[in-house]
């Protein structure tokens, strides 16, 4: 599998980075090698999640929203 992760330059040093597919995963690093192996856990742990699937009534809707 592979996806794409956003690197961003922190203000304050070193480098923080978002996998956009994966929503709210995101991690930070003092040098890009550490940042590198950072990501691989944030990755592993946020893909571990065990997300139970949300009850839906036959009368309620769903929607996709963009924000």
């Amino acid at each position: 599998m592979k996806l794409s992760v956003v690197i961003h330059e922190a203000e304050e040093g070193g480098y923080w980075a978002e996998v956009p597919a994966i929503p709210g995963c995101a991690t930070q690093g003092e040098t890009f090698e550490e940042l590198l192996g950072n990501l691989y856990e944030a990755v592993e742990g946020c893909l571990s999640v065990d997300v139970s699937p949300a009850m839906v009534a036959e009368h309620d809707r769903v929607l996709e929203i963009a924000v």
